[in-house]
């Protein structure tokens, strides 16, 4: 009995907890649209609430800047906000920390 127990919840507690994770990540990112003028937003002029519109805007909003950083220009302006960061004691510390990791992270070399 306490076998099938223990086992049932090491099948639904990542599983709750990925649904939950989830659940907020769209939700901060439906929470992003409340940026945009009430005149643009999609409850105003669809009529209806559609969650994880939010998502579609954010991951357009990465491509986007991806985009744009890619070229020379973009590149440009990338050095020029890191630049102006580097002077902020405080910001230079977690951007460079948090830069860091990332990098580590989406590197395509092992």
């Amino acid at each position: 009995m306490k076998k099938y127990f223990i086992t049932g919840l090491l099948i639904w507690i990542p599983l709750a907890i990925t649904f939950m994770v989830l659940a907020w990540i769209v939700g901060s990112l439906d929470r992003i649209l409340l940026l945009v003028p009430e005149a643009w937003q999609p409850k105003t002029l669809l009529g209806i609430d559609i969650p994880g519109i939010g998502v579609a805007v954010s991951l357009l909003i990465v491509f986007i800047t991806g985009l744009v950083g890619a070229n020379v220009l973009g590149q440009r302006l990338v050095r020029l906000w890191e630049a102006m960061l580097a002077r902020i004691p405080v910001v230079k510390s977690i951007y460079y920390g948090v830069k860091q990791v990332s990098d580590t992270l989406f590197s395509s070399s092992s």
